[in-house]
C-alpha cells in the first residue's frame, strides 16, 4: 500500500487540496490544510508560463518566481513536510520544463529522496511517458494522469495506460478557477471513466464552495480545490493560514460527509 492507495481506499470521498510552492509561507499553509483536514496534498512547481491555469495561480506562480523560489527551493519544502507529515500524500503538480531539464532520472531521484508521492506534468502527454513515466514509476512515485470532457473512448485506455496514484479529471475544458462544470456531466464522464479502469477518480477545476464539493464527492472519490486556497493566501498574506485551515475544514466536512 502507498499513502496515495491508503488514502484512496478510505470509506469516503478525499479533499485534495492546492497551494503553489513558494507563494507566501508555504509550510506553514500546507500545515493549515492539513490541520484543516486536507487527505491529499498538491503543491504547485512555479513555472513563467502555467498554460493551464486561470488568472489566481498565474499571479501566485508570478509571485512565486518574484519571491526567487527554485526546484531546489520546492524539493526543499517538500521533504520539510513530509518529516512533519509522514502519512500525508504529497503530489507535486507543474509543468515538463523544470522536470526533464536536468534528465527524468535526477528529478525522480529527487522526488523520492523527498517523499513525494505523486506528479501531475500538465504539458506531457500520454506519447511523451518516456519522458519521465519509466523514471517516476521505477522509484514508485505515482504519474497522474489527466482526463478532460473531450477525451474520448478511443482516447481514454491511452490517457489511463501507465497512470496511478489517482486519475484527475478536468471537469472542464478551459483553465482552473473560470468555470464549474454541470455535475450531470460530472456524474456521466466519472461513470465511464470507471468503466476502464479502477483507478481513483478526483474531480478538479472550478470547484470552490462546500456546496460544491459535496455534490461531486457523491459521484467521485476525490475532489480537488486549489484556485480558492490561492485567492486566501494572495488576500490575507502572513494570516492565511488561518483562513486556509478554517476553508479546508468547511470543505473537509462536506465532502466527508457527502454520501
Amino acid at each position: 500500500m502507498t499513502r496515495l492507495s491508503t488514502t484512496f481506499s478510505a470509506p469516503r470521498p478525499a479533499l485534495v487540496a492546492f497551494i503553489t510552492a513558494g507563494d507566501g509561507d508555504t509550510a506553514a499553509n500546507l500545515d493549515a490544510l492539513v490541520e484543516g483536514g486536507a487527505d491529499v496534498i498538491e503543491l504547485g512547481m512555479p513555472f513563467t508560463d502555467p498554460m493551464a491555469d486561470g488568472p489566481a495561480i498565474q499571479a501566485a506562480n508570478i509571485r512565486a518566481l518574484g519571491n526567487g523560489t527554485k526546484t531546489a527551493n520546492v524539493f526543499a519544502l517538500a521533504t520539510a513536510f513530509r518529516a512533519r507529515h509522514p502519512d500525508v500524500p504529497l503530489v507535486l503538480m507543474g509543468y515538463a520544463n523544470p522536470m526533464i531539464r536536468r534528465g527524468p532520472d535526477w528529478f525522480a531521484d529527487a522526488c523520492a529522496a523527498a517523499g513525494v508521492d505523486g506528479i501531475i506534468c500538465v504539458d506531457l502527454a500520454p506519447e511523451e511517458d518516456e519522458d519521465l513515466g519509466p523514471a517516476l514509476r521505477a522509484r514508485g512515485i505515482a504519474p497522474i494522469r489527466l482526463a478532460t470532457p473531450t477525451t474520448d473512448e478511443a482516447r481514454l485506455p491511452r490517457v489511463l495506460d501507465g497512470s496511478s496514484g489517482f486519475l484527475y479529471y478536468v471537469s472542464v475544458a478551459g483553465i482552473t478557477g473560470k468555470q464549474a462544470a454541470a455535475i450531470v456531466s460530472i456524474e456521466a464522464n466519472v461513470a465511464r471513466i470507471k468503466q476502464h479502469s479502477d483507478l481513483p477518480v478526483a474531480v478538479g477545476f472550478g470547484v470552490r464552495t462546500p456546496e460544491q464539493a459535496a455534490e461531486i464527492a457523491r459521484v467521485a472519490d476525490g475532489v480537488v480545490v486549489g484556485s480558492a486556497f490561492v485567492d486566501l493566501v494572495a488576500k490575507h498574506g502572513t494570516d492565511a493560514p488561518e483562513h486556509l485551515r478554517e476553508l479546508a475544514a468547511q470543505l473537509a466536512e462536506a465532502i466527508h460527509t457527502a454520501r
